[in-house]
Order: structure tokens, then C-alpha cells, then sequence
């Protein structure tokens, strides 16, 4: 189970949340059996879309994230409840790179630079609000950042990470964003910078302690306080249900050609793999045509 904290200076002008998604960006990685590059890359965008997702007011509200940079891994697209429970797939999980320079996973190249970083919320009621940046650097965080300030004019600092083992299971993956509020001032945004710069990189701080700890160290000299704690989880909404709905847009004449053609019609979610089976004998695969 992940767990995303919030918390808030003592004046309310800065606010972060940190999120500790392990076990899900684990659980995705079982799923698709995603290559390290992608098990990175995939994670660090759950992770962003997490925070976003928890931070919708109603329950009923979504958040999409759809990440496109024209590069080997295509695109990535991740879902977010109003609680922070995410689901997501990378288009092509099998993408494997070298290395870069310094030892780390390639994420950049894998993602690459010529695209579009879109979010997508989804309220309940009239049409969806979406906002859209070109990638600045593909590595995601810079992305997320150049995101809120652009499309939403927040001054933001965000940082993901994903540790991959050898063997490729997810070790640690985790995030934070940190947003300045109205009101700010240029002395304010200095200190946060530095304790940012301070902290290191997520995973080694959740390697070292908790979200919690994350969190404060963000914040440090800010007086901060938690304020709200949420556990999370790799969870999708698939269901026969819904995967009959998406058929109802399927003439009757169609479904029996493909039931004649294979002696039945399988339709397998993205997110979760789970495969659902229809044959001439479902009378509900039916119903209404």
C-alpha cells in the first residue's frame, strides 16, 4: 500500500505533497512486465498523477496524464482517482537503453523531447478541462514542473523518482511537488530552492526514512505541519460491465462476424490485463440491437 501526505508552511504560503507509490509502481511493472527504462518512466508519471488525482475535491472526479515525447517507449498513459489510486501502461514496455554517462537509466531518450505533456480532469459533469506543455526534457519531473507554471501559472518545484534493482523489481518510487502560494516572496522561493537542492533525490531520502520525513525536509525552517494522509494504491475500474458498455457501440452484425471467426470475442484491458470473454451463448453481449 502507497501513502501520499500533504503538508503546509506555518503562513500557508508554501504547501507540498509527497507520495510514496512502491508498491504500485511494483505492481504496474508485474502487469506489463515493463523493461527498467519503462518501469522509470511510467513510475515517475503514476507518481505525479497520484498527487494530482488527490488533490480533486469530489469523489467522482479523475485526472488523466498523457505523456508523448516521440520517443522509443510512445505513449504513456496514467489515471488517477480523486484518492490518488492510479493505474497506468506505457505503449511499448519492452524499450531497453544503454545507460547514460553517469550510470543512470536513460529516461529522457526513452521518452524523448518532441511532445506533449496533457492532463486531463474530469469532474463529473460537462466536458473535461485539459491543459497541455511541450516536454522540456522527456525526464518527467522538469516536465510536471514547466506543467503547473505554464498551465496553471503556480510556481512549482516537483521531483520523482523510481529505483529499479537488478533483478528489475521497483525498489523505491516515490515524488513531491511543492508549490509557492499568492503571496510568496522572492525570499521565500530562494529557501525552498535550497532545501530542495539539500534533500537529494527522492528515492535516496525514502530509502533513508519515510514520506513523512520527505515532506518536512522540504519544508525545513518553514514551521510545517501535516495536514492530511491518504493510502493508495495500483487499482483499475475494469469490470464485464463496462466492457459491455464499450460494446454497445458495436453493430450486431459485427459481433457475430467476430464470433463466427474465432467462436468468441475477447477484449483485454490496458491497464490491467484482466481478459474478459464473450460467446454466442451471453445473451447480455446482445441486448438492445
Amino acid at each position: 500500500m502507497g501513502k501520499i501526505v500533504r503538508a503546509l508552511s506555518e503562513d500557508g504560503l508554501v504547501k507540498i505533497a509527497a507520495a510514496d507509490l512502491t508498491d504500485a509502481v511494483e505492481r504496474a511493472r508485474n502487469i506489463h512486465r515493463t523493461l527498467p527504462v519503462v518501469t522509470a518512466a511510467l513510475g515517475r508519471t503514476m507518481c505525479a498523477a497520484s498527487m494530482m488525482g488527490n488533490a480533486l475535491k469530489d469523489s467522482g472526479d479523475s485526472l488523466t496524464v498523457r505523456l508523448n515525447g516521440g520517443g522509443p517507449v510512445g505513449t504513456i498513459l496514467v489515471v488517477s482517482d480523486s484518492r490518488g489510486n492510479v493505474r497506468g501502461y506505457a505503449q511499448n514496455p519492452a524499450v531497453d537503453l544503454p545507460l547514460r554517462a553517469d550510470g543512470k537509466l536513460n529516461v529522457g531518450a526513452a521518452v524523448g523531447r518532441d511532445g506533449m505533456l496533457t492532463v486531463i480532469r474530469d469532474m463529473g459533469f460537462g466536458e473535461p478541462v485539459s491543459g497541455s506543455v511541450e516536454l522540456v526534457s522527456g525526464e518527467i519531473a522538469e516536465d510536471f514542473a514547466r506543467y503547473f507554471v505554464d498551465s496553471e501559472q503556480v510556481p512549482t518545484a516537483c521531483a520523482l523518482g523510481a529505483l529499479v534493482d537488478r533483478d528489475q523489481h521497483v525498489l523505491r518510487a516515490g515524488g513531491y511537488i511543492a508549490q509557492l502560494m499568492p503571496g510568496a516572496t522572492e525570499e521565500t522561493a530562494a529557501r525552498l530552492e535550497d532545501n530542495v537542492q539539500a534533500a537529494g533525490s527522492v528515492t535516496s531520502q525514502l530509502m533513508a526514512g519515510t514520506v513523512e520525513d520527505m515532506a518536512l525536509r522540504i519544508l525545513k525552517g518553514f514551521e510545517p505541519r501535516l495536514v492530511e494522509t491518504d493510502t493508495v494504491e495500483y487499482r483499475c475500474d475494469c469490470s464485464r460491465r463496462r466492457v459491455l458498455a464499450a460494446l454497445s457501440g458495436v453493430t450486431r452484425e459485427e459481433l457475430e462476424a467476430m464470433l463466427e471467426e474465432d467462436g468468441r470475442i475477447e477484449v483485454k484491458c490496458r491497464f490491467c490485463d484482466a481478459v474478459y470473454t464473450f460467446t454466442a451463448a451471453d445473451e447480455e453481449l446482445f441486448q438492445g440491437k
